[in-house]
């Protein structure tokens, strides 16, 4: 009897055991660092025309950025700067119209900002950062949703590689931009940013 209960605990032990060794390593995982690819990164914008006449649509070409991602203690970090001078509506009269004084006053501003904190996960897996927006000289409090979320070994890279689909909306009465507002724009604007990030070596 006594030898066939021992081996029967066996597997009990070697479980106990592996699960006291891999505890601390998943408990003290490191955050990790990337540096956003600003080859695959396009923050872009919807904005009214005309109080419903049509909707503008534009994208900055140029953005940079960092994050900080701890996914085993559900913590992190994101900091994005963009150029406000490189929108892009596709239409050259529109691009000089949006960088002068009369809507992002590119010259006076010449960076937005958003630097925020992850502040809700689904498993590992970031879906909400809260943070501070800076646009036109103006810092408002702002959350941004975050879509879809994926991981992976870059193939061509040779290094992890995240990306991601974040969303948010404002309204850009509130950071001093009023233009056409007396001829019926409605002041909301939809934020989307496509961000991909790759990890810093180590």
């Amino acid at each position: 009897m006594t030898g066939p209960q021992i081996t029967n605990t066996l597997p009990f032990r070697a479980a106990v055991l592996a699960g006291a060794l891999i505890a601390p390593l998943w408990s003290s995982a490191a955050p990790v660092n990337y540096t956003i690819d600003p080859s695959h990164t396009y923050p872009s914008f919807e904005a009214d025309h005309m109080g419903g006449l049509s909707t503008w649509r534009g994208k900055f070409n140029r953005s940079a950025g960092t994050v900080v991602l701890d996914r085993a203690a559900r913590s992190g970090t994101i900091a994005v700067e963009v150029d406000v001078g490189s929108v892009d509506f596709g239409h050259d009269e529109m691009n000089a119209q949006a960088r002068s004084s009369k809507i992002l006053d590119a010259a006076k501003f010449p960076e937005a900002r958003f630097n925020g904190t992850f502040s809700a996960f689904d498993g590992d897996r970031p879906t909400e950062a809260k943070g501070e927006f800076t646009l036109h000289g103006v810092t408002r409090p702002m959350t941004m949703k975050i879509g879809q979320f994926k991981c992976i070994d870059h193939p061509l890279e040779k290094r992890e590689a995240c990306g991601a689909d974040v969303q948010t909306s404002f309204d850009r009465r509130d950071f001093g931009i009023d233009f056409a507002l007396d001829m019926g724009f409605d002041p909301k604007v939809d934020l989307n940013i496509q961000v991909e990030a790759l990890r810093d070596p180590t």
